[in-house]
């Protein structure tokens, strides 16, 4: 399992960023990514990112 973000749903409102306690989430090209090796998967950008493109994916 991992957490993905839809590149066509985020805004780079930055969010995600601000709530993710292990600096796993960056801005690329004006959208975010996830460091997987940075991500301890608790989800709690999920619910931080306006635009729901933030989602766990098998």
């Amino acid at each position: 399992m991992n957490l993905t973000i839809d590149p066509n749903k985020c805004h780079a409102s930055c969010e995600c960023i601000k709530v993710c306690p292990q600096g796993a989430i960056r801005i690329v090209n004006g959208k975010a990514h996830i460091d997987e090796s940075k991500c301890d998967l608790d989800g709690i950008c999920i619910p931080a990112c306006p635009h729901d493109a933030i989602q766990f994916e098998e």
